[in-house]
This record gives structure tokens, sequence and C-alpha cells, in this order.
């Protein structure tokens, strides 16, 4: 595997915040809705999935910056695309094009910038598989702890038609992100190792990354980080890590860990630091690179990035921080029987 073989090599770079780039444009409702759902019943504004298919020169545009930034993986804009998220929007029957479009749009930005710089690494497509917007784990009624918003199966296929679009669209990874919940992600595990098993065609690999959302150290399900690894090791990913909720300064307890329990790969992508009042991220593309630099130069991460309010300057500063540091080298875990 190309992925693998360059993870030997090298930290690779993942790219930052697709939403914050997104707001730069300054959309209004008519450019969400382009022609095509000039007359859609209910307002679309702030579908960012949508732009994939309504605006995709403006999604393949920011991919190029992240790629010419030194991103070496760029996500798709698929984080909602799911029949359960798009439920907001009543476009449910939309899903499966979203991730096709998303693929498409990503896999045409990687092709353009090969095309200009025919000597570069190679650059991946990671299909973004987002947490859900329900959870298996937790009641939405505090009156009635034993509800669920939506079953096991459900998730699963909503997942399942998400895979098969983006594995259509062409991504050569599948990305499970922001776990807040690891019972939704067990959903996504099952239905990518399902949807392979019915293709009859050979595994893509998954990358895995939670989410730690305060101080406590542990998912917004409860489960401490160790918990949560163990919980899903059994997808054989090629990465394992944590993104979102945190800023660098908070997460690196975190990634330490981490570094230490993980037989496999490792990943972070931190917010750029903590929001202020107005939900707005402060941290400067050097101190999010400065932060990220020490955990390469203490051999605790493989791939590097940003979530939520990086750039692509942020994603540049990284890039130049960690590019001559040795990627981590991957522990001989001892197997025991409990």
């Amino acid at each position: 595997m190309q992925l693998k073989k360059e993870l030997e090599k090298r930290i690779l770079v993942i790219d930052g915040a697709m939403g914050t780039m997104i707001q730069r444009h300054k959309l209004t409702e008519a450019d969400y809705r382009g022609t095509r759902f000039a007359d859609w019943h209910c307002d679309v504004k702030g579908n960012n999935d949508l732009l994939c298919i309504t605006q995709p020169e403006i999604i393949k545009g920011i991919h190029q910056q992240y790629l010419a930034a030194g991103a070496d993986i760029i996500e798709t804009n698929t984080f909602s695309s799911t029949t359960i998220a798009m439920a907001d929007y009543d476009m449910q029957s939309l899903a499966f094009e979203l991730n096709v479009a998303a693929a498409t749009c990503a896999k045409e930005a990687v092709e353009a910038f090969l095309a200009e710089n025919p000597n570069s690494t190679p650059k991946f497509v990671a299909g973004a598989i987002g947490p859900l917007n329900k959870t298996l784990s937790l009641s939405p009624d505090v009156n009635n702890p034993g509800f669920r918003a939506v079953t096991f199966d459900e998730v699963a296929t909503a997942y399942y038609e998400q895979i098969d679009g983006l594995v259509q669209g062409g991504v050569d990874i599948l990305l499970i992100e922001t776990i807040f919940d690891t019972l939704n992600a067990k959903g996504a595990i099952y239905a990518a190792k399902k949807y392979f098993r019915d293709k009859k065609i050979p595994e893509l690999p998954i990358m895995i990354s939670g989410t730690i959302t305060d101080a406590s150290g542990r998912t917004l399900s409860g489960q401490t980080l160790e918990a949560f690894y163990t919980s899903v090791m059994h997808a054989n990913p090629i990465s394992v890590g944590l993104n979102c909720a945190l800023g660098a300064a908070e997460m690196r307890s975190h990634i330490e860990e981490l570094s230490q329990i993980a037989a496999c790969y490792t990943s972070a992508y931190p917010n750029a630091g903590l929001p202020n009042a107005m939900g707005e991220y402060d941290e400067q593309p050097h101190e999010t690179a400065h932060f990220i630099e020490e955990w390469a130069k203490e051999g605790f991460v493989n791939i590097v990035g940003g979530c939520c309010g990086t750039t692509p300057d942020h994603i540049k500063h990284i890039a130049d921080q960690v590019k001559h540091i040795a990627p981590r080298q991957l522990p001989i875990i001892e197997t025991a029987l409990i």
C-alpha cells in the first residue's frame, strides 16, 4: 500500500478545516441553492456538503489551497453526507450523490495539483465519515434514559450508503472521524467491513479519529482514551487518533498516552486553540505548528493537521515544522490475556 509506505518514511500532513474556509466565501442562501435547488421547500444555507453539487469549484479551490500548503491527505466535504444527517434539510435522497460529488471534487483537485507539480510526493483523498447528529449510546430525552432516537441498523445502513458513494467516487482512505460515541463508530466500521465483503473488493485503509470532549479525558459517551482505542482496534485501522473539541495545548497529554498504547499509526489534528466568546478561533498558525512540532520531536505522531479554525496557513506552518522530523515508530505491543 502506497499510504503505508509513505507513513513509514515521514510524518504525513492532513488538511485543515473545511467549514472555516467556506465561511470566508460569505455565501448566501441563493449560493447554497444554486439553480438546481432554487425552489427547495426549506432553507439550505449551512448545508456545507451540498456545495459539492451546487458550488463544486469553491470546494475544489479549498482542496487545492490545502494541497498547495503541503497537505498529503485531503478530506472530502462529506461530514454530514448521510441520510440521517441530511434529514435536517429533507435531503435524505441526496446522500449517495453528495458523497460521489465530494469525492470527485477532491480527486479532481489532486489531479490538478499533481499535473502542476509532477515531482510532488503522493497525495491521498480521505472519505470523511462524520459522527452523525444522533447517538446510539445516549438518550436525547432526560426523562427517558432508555430512549434512543436511532437504531444500530439504521446507523449502519446510513453509513453503508455513504461508504458506497465515497468508494465509487474514488477515495483512497475511509476516515471515521470526530467520534464522540464509539457505538456510532462501530456502526461505521461494521458498514465498511460489510460493504467490502459484499462487493468482493479489497478493503480501503481505515483511519479512525475520536474526540475527547473535556478535561476528564473521556469521550462524550464516557469512555477513556484507552477504552476507546480498545473498542475500535478490531477494525484493524491504519491509524487511530484524536481531532476536534480541544486545542493542541489541551490535547497533548492524550496524544502522548495514545502514542504509547496504539499498535497502529497515530494521528492528531486539533482545533486552532479553544473558541473565544464569539465562537471564533484565535490561535495563530505558528502557535499551532509549535505545539505539533513538539509532539513530532517527542515521537508521538505519524499524521498531523488541523480541525476547527485552522486554515491553509496553519497547515503550511505545520508541514514546514514536521517535514524533517522522523515519524513515530510503531511499538511492539505485548499481547496478554486478561
